[in-house]
């Protein structure tokens, strides 16, 4: 089936139910969302399709590192409306039910796609909203994102950093201490060279789980090494044009300096089966308003 066809009835029958059962279950969670940083619970929804995700509520958060490395000064204020995301990283699972061309190295239901372009991220974003009677974000011509369509998309990079920071001023929503990192994230120092299923180490206060490490996820953003210099303060959503687009959170291969909330760096984007990476995936999210 191609990967833009629509789903009939009886395929979405079985992908609700499969979803609600195998692939959420088993999956290390220990507690639920986490509290807000404004002290209260934050409130996980579970879309048609059967995937948790949070509802993250708007604010401001201090953006980038400030260290004048790796294009990520200077650490600037920024608002971000609310909107939903997934509490795990899209799973290969999810894929296989939904007959869509799964490359990853790793095998898994419970492991995180990678080898995944910028294209087929969003092209996965489209097949979802289709699912489940959605307005798709992206045009499948000229890949522009209707940020006012309430179907799935990537997130930008500041919706993903305040997401990552989870209410937080430190370089991890944990706090500043890297050697923390390994109770929360599969990285360089303990994922022994591959990815590991999701959901298997410490949610943040938020309730998300590998937003540092096992697979480094796509934004929707182009990469500029320059843009942070004059950046919206509102909502930004990237440069209009670039040749890469955003990666954040590190991976299964990266140390944990690459982990940090506010670590970003850019990749090819474009088909091409020689520039994808076993250490790429992504999650997805939705803006507001949204239908609970």
């Amino acid at each position: 089936m191609p990967r833009r066809a629509l789903l009939h009835l009886p395929l979405l029958l079985f992908v609700v139910l499969y979803l609600s059962g195998s692939i959420l279950s088993g999956c290390g969670r220990s507690d639920g969302a986490g509290m807000a940083s404004g002290g209260g619970n934050l409130e996980i929804v579970t879309t048609d399709s059967g995937v948790e995700m949070v509802v993250i509520p708007g604010g401001w958060f201090e953006m980038g590192l400030g260290d004048n490395r790796d294009g990520d000064a200077p650490l600037h204020r920024v608002w971000v409306d609310s909107f939903i995301i997934d509490r795990f990283e899209v799973t290969q699972g999810l894929y296989r039910v939904l007959e869509v061309s799964d490359p990853s190295r790793f095998e898994g239901e419970g492991l995180p796609v990678e080898q995944q372009t910028w294209l087929d991220a969003v092209r996965f974003c489209n097949l979802r909203s289709w699912l489940e009677g959605l307005e798709p974000c992206y045009d499948e011509e000229t890949w522009e994102c209707d940020f006012a369509a309430n179907g799935y998309r990537l997130p930008t990079e500041a919706e993903w950093e305040y997401a990552a920071r989870a209410g937080g001023a430190d370089d991890y929503s944990f706090g500043e201490d890297p050697r923390e990192l390994s109770r929360y994230a599969w990285f360089g120092g303990n994922a022994g060279e591959q990815t590991h299923q999701v959901g298997t180490r410490r949610p943040s206060r938020w309730g998300l789980y590998d937003m540092y490490g096992n697979v480094a996820e796509w934004c929707h953003d182009y990469y500029d090494e320059e843009y942070f210099q004059g950046s919206s303060e509102r909502n930004p959503r990237g440069p209009a044009r670039g040749d890469l687009r955003i990666v954040r959170g590190g991976a299964w291969d990266s140390p944990e300096e690459e982990c940090r909330s506010g670590y970003r760096v850019g990749s090819a984007s474009v088909d091409d089966g020689c520039l994808v990476s076993d250490a790429i995936g992504f999650r997805c999210v939705r803006g507001v308003p949204f239908e609970r």
